[in-house]
């Protein structure tokens, strides 16, 4: 039999940026899938193209700057590069939720969090004011948010950050959406509180059954939330494979990078951590060729000249990198 059709399918996008130095590739032709019920995790440094790539698929790119300039969002079988903005807000939170980055930023400061969850059941399943506040309290609640009944009328600066991260979950499940987009949901969040929101967003994945997309540059996370990672480079895709393949058996030198240098107990106290050195290149000095050829012990003559294509190692794992071979 053949395997389902994933929920989510990115294929060759392109986004990029109108500036006064002409147009800026953020992202440059990344294909990957989501399937129904599984969490796929992006990782990367800042300025590799994770935020960018989310927010494309939400159609929330910065206006008028902010253009998908190719390629395809296919979500259950529909594009939504060609969805008008009306079918987008049928979409957003019914369909996709998203949990933002920064959760100060992403609330109302002049509305109560009541206000803002009850809007969300306004729009999408009922007309009935007490009604739908009374829902925003239940999902307040399931979020473990102490004493929602209290929390509906209070504003956003009143809560702590875990308990802002807690109401901008609610508000992306509000709808028991099929896919969640969660973007760096525990930065600037202290280790405990990490701890409790992304044990938190497992537990409602389970109970919804919807597929997760997670976006963050830890690849501790990934390790403990996902089930297939996809590691970005520059706006384009260096490594994907299932979470096994990528920590098992790490192959584009950037990914082995990525993976040293995360912090180890066994580690000396005196030891330096590995670090990967130089910087992601700025979008408008990208070079030819492969993109991590500056930082890359691998680079040759070939890398400096031309771009790595994609290329399966094994089955459902890919990497984009002339000399693979060599990093194994």
């Amino acid at each position: 039999m053949s395997s389902p059709a994933p929920l989510l399918s990115i294929r060759d996008l392109a986004v990029g940026f109108q500036t006064d130095s002409g147009l800026l590739r953020a992202v440059d032709g990344i294909s990957f899938d989501v399937p129904r019920g599984r969490t796929v995790g992006v990782v990367g440094e800042s300025g590799c193209g994770k935020s960018v790539t989310a927010f494309s698929i939400m159609r929330l790119l910065p206006q008028p700057h902010g253009k998908i300039l190719a390629g395809q969002i296919l979500f259950d079988g529909r594009d939504l590069v060609q969805a008008t903005p009306a079918e987008m807000g049928t979409i957003r939170a019914a369909r996709i939720g998203m949990v933002f980055q920064e959760p100060l930023s992403a609330l109302n400061p002049v509305h109560t969090i009541g206000r803002q969850l009850a809007e969300i059941y306004l729009l999408h399943k009922t007309k009935d004011k007490r009604e739908a506040l009374r829902l925003a309290v239940d999902m307040l609640r399931r979020v473990g948010l102490p004493s929602p009944e209290v929390r509906v009328g209070e504003y956003p600066h009143q809560l702590s950050g875990g308990m802002r991260q807690r109401v901008v979950i609610a508000m992306a499940l509000a709808c028991h959406p099929d896919l969640l987009i969660a973007d760096e949901p525990t930065t600037a969040l202290d280790v405990t509180v990490q701890a409790q929101i992304l044990a938190l967003l497992r537990e409602l994945r389970a109970e919804m059954g919807m597929a997760v997309l997670l976006i963050t540059h830890d690849l501790g996370v990934i390790a403990e939330q996902c089930d297939e990672v996809v590691v970005m480079y520059a706006g384009r895709i260096a490594e994907q494979g299932t979470v096994e393949q990528i920590f098992d058996r790490p192959t584009h030198p950037y990914t082995r990078g990525l993976l040293a240098s995360i912090p180890r107990l066994e580690h000396p106290r005196k030891t330096r951590l590995t670090t990967i050195e130089g910087l992601v290149p700025a979008l408008s000095e990208m070079p030819a060729g492969c993109r991590f050829q500056n930082r890359c012990p691998l680079a040759s003559d070939q890398c400096r000249q031309s771009q790595p294509p994609l290329e399966e190692i094994d089955p459902g794992h890919t990497v984009a990198c002339f000399h693979w071979r060599s990093s194994v």
